[in-house]
């Protein structure tokens, strides 16, 4: 499950990312937009900034802005930053892996392998789909949900 930490990240760069070439905001506006908590959010931007995610400008026409493109950012890459390793358990983890103190056998471990199979799942979705997907996809489920036909010839 993921955090509010995280999910307050995501619905951030959200933010960003639909804002994404018109400057920085500051974090008072993205607290509002993104309905985050602005100390919470604070502390979130400092975050992926020193990943690299977030790039920051201070005084007048400063805030905070994406330091690449949304198609060049991944969920999984957010997710990791802000919560961790994507691995269900330590023993199947490529980050932090530890090995398991009740297995004999690793390899042959049933829970190890579905567990395995599990990371790599989620790791697969969430790293081939970046925040410019995401935003799209928001954005298609709106229209839809308004009933707004799009046709393309």
């Amino acid at each position: 499950m993921l955090s509010k930490k995280t999910k307050y990240g995501l619905q951030a760069l959200q933010v960003l990312g639909a804002e994404y070439g018109q400057g920085p905001l500051l974090i008072a506006d993205l607290a509002e937009r993104g309905r985050i908590p602005k100390k919470f959010l604070e502390f979130i931007l400092l975050q992926l900034k020193n990943a690299g995610v977030l790039q920051s400008r201070k005084g007048k026409g400063g805030g905070y802005a994406l330091a690449r493109p949304p198609a060049e950012i991944s969920i999984g890459q957010v997710i990791r930053i802000l919560e961790g390793p994507l691995a269900p358990i330590a023993w199947v983890s490529v980050t932090a892996y530890q090995r398991c103190t009740e297995c004999d056998d690793e390899a042959s471990c049933g829970i190890r392998l579905v567990m395995k199979d599990v990371r790599d799942a989620i790791a697969d979705i969430l790293d081939h789909t970046s925040l410019q997907e995401m935003l799209k996809r928001s954005h298609d489920a709106a229209k839809k949900q308004l009933g707004v036909v799009d046709f393309q010839i």
